[in-house]
């Protein structure tokens, strides 16, 4: 079991045998989530209200089901819930926003990457494990910066925003090269909670680091490429 140090905000790590029953039931974050669904399915039309429930659909998988729950137990399970929301929960709010007339590529690459680099080091990631307000803070952020993103990329001219997309692929990459390559375990949450599931505390921040630097950064990729599809589609109706 995890150290009473740590009490993260899914509660203690579950063993391998309890992940499967152990369901968040936190009463103020089921009020939450049902109210912005209902509130956005009634004010949304269209396609976006279809977005809007999926995006809720998958906070309720990050934060209800039992990947909250094991996030507690394995960095991997954590990158996995980050990555929900940065490559899921957080492009499908951003197809339920306007686009910005003057979106702000630069900066929203930036505080993205930095956000996410941030609350996974070792020092700042503790601390969210340590404290419920600080774990919020490390989710909001991280959801709200990625929307900014999505909406940026969304709202940019297509040559600037696959330049975005590739640097936020290098971004993502080069983290999670530098998790696995660190060569001892960083993350102290960890260190007593990955046994139970026959990993040692290395063994689990590599898989970590190999789901950031090579399905993580991909999907950043494909998006680039997607992007480059719709540039090339004028030239290729010309020909």
């Amino acid at each position: 079991m995890i150290d009473a140090a740590w009490i993260p905000y899914c509660g203690p790590a579950p063993d391998p045998g309890e992940v499967l029953w152990r369901w968040n039931g936190d009463p103020v974050l089921l009020a939450l989530l049902a109210s912005a669904t209902v509130a956005g399915v009634m004010l949304m039309r269209g396609h976006e209200r279809g977005r809007f429930a999926a995006a809720m659909a998958v906070l309720a998988i990050g934060f209800v089901s039992p990947l909250c729950a094991l996030s507690s137990a394995l960095f991997t399970a954590r990158t996995l819930h980050h990555l929900l929301l940065v490559l899921a929960a957080a492009p499908l709010l951003a197809l339920c926003l306007p686009r910005l007339r003057r979106p702000h590529v630069v900066a929203a690459t930036a505080v993205q990457a930095l956000i996410f680099w941030l609350w996974h080091s070792p020092g700042l990631y503790a601390q969210a494990l340590s404290h419920h307000g600080i774990y919020w803070l490390m989710q909001v952020s991280i959801l709200a910066s990625a929307t900014w993103f999505w909406v940026v990329i969304r709202s940019a001219r297509s040559h600037v925003a696959i330049a975005a997309l590739l640097a936020a692929m290098l971004l993502m990459g080069l983290l999670g090269a530098l998790i696995v390559f660190a060569g001892q375990p960083l993350y102290a949450p960890h260190f007593a909670s990955t046994l139970a599931w026959n990993l040692t505390p290395l063994e689990d921040q590599q898989a970590a680091g190999l789901i950031m630097w090579a399905p993580a950064a991909a999907a950043y990729l494909l998006v680039a490429l997607w992007r480059l599809n719709g540039l090339l589609k004028p030239n290729e109706v010309a020909a």
